[in-house]
């Protein structure tokens, strides 16, 4: 069994390149795959592999930037590794809002458990807001949640400034890092009454039953799982080799849907150099997850 970890901090970080290279050297020799985003303002990262590897790699991180824990650590579980490779990118934000994040006004206080979570939402005159975008909402989202139709996160910062400041809201994403920063812009510029989900939706899923979860479908996430179901296992999506989307049961049943290529969405958009491409990469997908299978069956 692989075990994922995604987590990220909040913390001046200097030394980037140096950086990128000590993290790429120990997750590779550590067989690990992912993904993590170094800048200035932090970390922000998904890593998949063994649990004893994780724990290795997750130390190591952990040392390297002296500090004593992540603001934020989810850990969920699949049968095979989610990622195709490492990547270790630099970026100005750990998440893009054209909003440097702004320490001295760090928010804190208003974090909520996912059981203070359930109970928060079921209040009259709360505004539930999903920080993601439009399509990982349509895969599934809290029961009175708010759409915000924002394409990237700079889009949804000009949503956040539509919100009055004597509103009370509460908002939610996958892992808490896109919250994280909106509500330090929100605090920043004068707002009180801005809750978050701690830990996101992965850790709602982690510490909340099935059966008393106040969530309606799936949760997308960014990588071969495509989605998690309510008790934080692989969920039924698939992801279209075209368009790159979420494509449900249903729309594997369509006409237009051929695996790896394409969807009902995009089937008539593709040129014959994205069909080569696509193909290649479907194929890439498929066997990292046969490989996984043989040497697990061979330890076995």
């Amino acid at each position: 069994m692989i075990t994922i970890l995604s987590f990220y901090k909040f913390k001046k970080i200097n030394n980037l390149n140096k950086l990128k290279k000590f993290f790429f050297k120990n997750v590779n020799s550590l067989s690990i795959k992912g993904l993590i985003i170094l800048s200035p303002e932090g970390i922000n990262g998904t890593l998949a592999g063994s649990l004893k590897n994780i724990n290795s790699i997750k130390k190591i991180i952990i040392s390297e930037l002296n500090i004593s824990k992540f603001d934020i650590q989810n850990i969920t579980r699949s049968n095979f590794i989610p990622f195709l490779r490492t990547k270790i990118k630099i970026k100005s934000e750990v998440v893009p809002i054209n909003e440097r994040y702004d320490f001295d006004k760090r928010f804190k206080k208003k974090y909520l458990t996912p059981s203070q979570w359930n109970k928060f939402i079921r209040f009259k005159n709360i505004k539930i807001i999903d920080a993601r975008k439009p399509f990982e909402y349509k895969v599934g989202t809290f029961k009175k949640a708010i759409n915000p139709n924002s394409y990237n996160f700079r889009e949804f910062k000009n949503y956040l400034s539509t919100i009055k400041k004597n509103e009370k809201v509460g908002m939610f994403c996958t892992g808490g890092i896109r919250c994280e920063k909106a509500s330090n812009y929100l605090y920043k510029n004068g707002y009180e009454n801005i809750y978050m989900l701690k830990g996101g939706i992965i850790n709602y899923f982690n510490k909340i039953k099935p059966k008393n979860s106040m969530w309606k479908g799936e949760c997308f996430v960014f990588d071969n799982r495509v989605t998690i179901k309510k008790d934080a296992t692989p969920g039924t999506y698939t992801v279209c080799g075209g368009c790159r989307m979420p494509i449900s049961t249903k729309d594997t049943k369509s006409s237009k849907y051929k695996i790896g290529l394409s969807c009902p969405k995009c089937y008539e958009t593709l040129s014959n150099d994205q069909i080569k491409r696509f193909t290649m990469r479907h194929n890439q997908i498929v066997n990292s997850k046969i490989k996984f299978k043989f040497k697990e069956k061979k330890i076995k």
